[in-house]
């Protein structure tokens, strides 16, 4: 056993030489902005704004006038009358044509109007997804730095509880040894630090992987000397109280993310029936083009020379201006269809942002219920606890001379360890609650 708790302690050099080092520490604030530079899902999602930039940028664009150029070469081959003799020949020609257009709509049922509209909703409501991924990281941050916390208190009450055992093993056999007592009660105390030993060794891998969680919740690359910082988190007060769930709520309705963007997407869509019921009004378009071309059967008719490239292009220039009208009667429903889709969408959007204010409610009203009960836990734990420790006390004195036995001695133990379990647990809990309802108070997240 000797020889195992030699191990077992280079083991715990080893593996938690980098807790008790004197390199940098990260505090909450510091996790949370690195995963704001750096986490891949929050780096999509602005991606997505940008996207959705663009396309608002181009909604702009397309009320300005296009242009376009354009030109065309044609080789042909056959019979042709000649301008001179009037007599059908057979002749080969080239021909060459530049032509330069453009239009601008003036009036589509204002659905240009009504797209731009659209689109500046559909970015806004991508901001907002951007400010909800951000939080939902963040509150996962926080969640994973107080695991880590949590595991290292475990970690250190397991440790303590050890130091006790190893103290009773030594004073056990020394008892044998005098003959005081059976050589069963030191295979006893015995098989009890084996069990704690074992059970150090699971916290110590708990506190292994809790960190493990947070780097790749970090997006960070794995750092065996990465370490968080270890504030000191007082206990929570009996007569401690929480904002009520209403009054929370009505402030998180307002401000949070996830319900800004559904009403974003709400009036997006609204915009979206608009745009349909614009293709039931008649459209309007000034339409331009200028244009010229050279062909190599022509000739001057005075000289009967054929005509120069440059006099062609000039005497051939053509200048057009128009107005086309588009009134639609018939489109096989496509206009009714495209209408009734958008109302669908409409009755959609609603019962989304209904079911995300719903949602919001229940997370609240969760986190306040689980608040309260961690609070009550904890105020009935701390004392129990302090009832334990005077009755494990009691039961370690009667222990040291003999008046009760290693099974009494080790069950005791054991509920003591329980109990200090619990009340960490309890603790955590409230923290991380009350941390949600704060967060959803418009408060930055902290410890």
């Amino acid at each position: 056993m000797c020889k195992f708790s030699v191990l077992l302690a280079l083991l715990f050099l080893i593996n938690f030489s980098y807790l008790s080092g004197q390199g940098k520490t990260w505090n909450l604030e510091e996790c949370v902005d690195y995963a704001m530079e750096n986490n891949i899902t929050i780096k999509q999602t602005e991606l997505n704004t940008r996207y959705n930039q663009n396309i608002m940028d181009q909604s702009k664009l397309s009320r300005l006038p296009n242009l376009n150029a354009g030109s065309n070469y044609d080789y042909s081959y056959g019979r042709a009358l000649d301008p001179t003799t009037y007599e059908f020949i057979d002749q080969k020609s080239n021909s060459f044509r530049i032509t330069m257009n453009s239009s601008v709509s003036l009036f589509n049922g204002f659905q240009k109007k009504n797209s731009i509209a659209q689109n500046r909703l559909n970015l806004m409501a991508s901001y907002e997804d951007v400010l909800r991924v951000k939080n939902d990281i963040s509150l996962n941050i926080a969640a994973a730095y107080l695991q880590i916390l949590f595991s290292n208190e475990l970690y250190q009450v397991a440790k303590n509880q050890i130091e006790v055992t190893k103290q009773q093993v030594d004073r056990t056999q020394l008892m044998v040894d005098a003959g005081k007592l059976a050589r069963g009660s030191a295979l006893e105390i015995q098989a009890q630090f084996a069990a704690e030993e074992l059970n150090l060794v699971n916290t110590e891998n708990q506190l292994l992987l809790t960190y493990l969680n947070l780097q790749q919740m970090l997006d960070m690359p794995y750092d065996p000397d990465f370490r968080i910082d270890i504030p000191e988190i007082p206990d929570p007060g009996e007569n401690l109280l929480l904002v009520e769930v209403s009054e929370v709520y009505k402030i998180a309705e307002e401000i949070m993310p996830r319900i800004k963007s559904s009403e974003f997407n709400l009036r997006a869509v609204e915009k979206e029936l608009d745009i349909a019921k614009g293709m039931r009004y008649p459209s309007l378009n000034l339409n331009g083009g200028y244009g010229t071309n050279y062909s190599d059967s022509r000739y001057d008719p005075i000289t009967s020379e054929p005509m120069e490239f440059s006099q062609q292009m000039r005497d051939y220039l053509s200048f057009g201006i128009g107005l086309g009208l588009r009134i639609p009667i018939f489109n096989g429903g496509q206009v009714n269809t495209a209408i009734a889709n958008a109302r669908i969408s409409i009755e959609n959007s609603q019962l989304e942002l209904q079911n995300a204010k719903n949602e919001l409610y229940r997370n609240i009203q969760q986190a306040h219920t689980d608040a309260v009960a961690a609070l009550k836990k904890f105020a009935s734990t701390e004392k129990a606890l302090i009832s334990m420790e005077e009755s494990f006390k009691y039961t370690e004195q009667k222990f040291e001379v003999g008046m009760v036995n290693t099974v009494d001695y080790n069950a005791s133990k054991n509920q003591l360890t329980q109990t200090q379990s619990d009340l960490l647990q309890a603790k955590y809990d409230f923290i991380f609650k009350t941390r949600i309802l704060n967060f959803y108070l418009g408060e930055p997240i902290n410890i």
